[in-house]
C-alpha cells in the first residue's frame, strides 16, 4: 500500500498540522486537511475519516485513543492495556 511507503515526521511542515496514526504495526503522518478534519473535530469524527482514508472498516478503530498537542497535531493509537 503506498499509503505507507513514504511517512513525514510528525510535526508541522510549512504550518501544516498532521495526524500521526499507528495502525496495524505501522505509523503514518497524514496532513489534517486531506482528512478534512481539525481541533474542533470530534474523536468520532477523526476516526471515521481516518477509516475511510485507510480503507478499512471504522469498527476497527473504536478503541483507539486520540491525543491532541498544544502544536495542533494529533496522535491516533490504540489504548494502552496495562497489567
Amino acid at each position: 500500500m503506498a499509503l505507507w511507503s513514504n511517512p513525514i515526521m510528525a510535526e508541522r511542515h510549512g504550518g501544516v498540522k498532521v495526524i500521526h496514526v499507528r495502525f496495524e504495526g505501522r505509523s503514518v503522518d497524514i496532513p489534517q486537511g486531506d482528512l478534512d478534519v481539525g481541533a474542533a473535530s470530534s474523536d468520532n469524527e477523526i476516526k471515521r475519516a481516518l477509516a475511510q482514508y485507510l480503507e478499512t472498516p471504522e469498527a476497527k478503530l473504536r478503541d483507539y485513543v486520540i491525543d491532541r498537542h498544544d502544536t495542533g497535531n494529533m496522535t491516533v493509537r490504540p489504548e494502552a492495556v496495562f497489567g
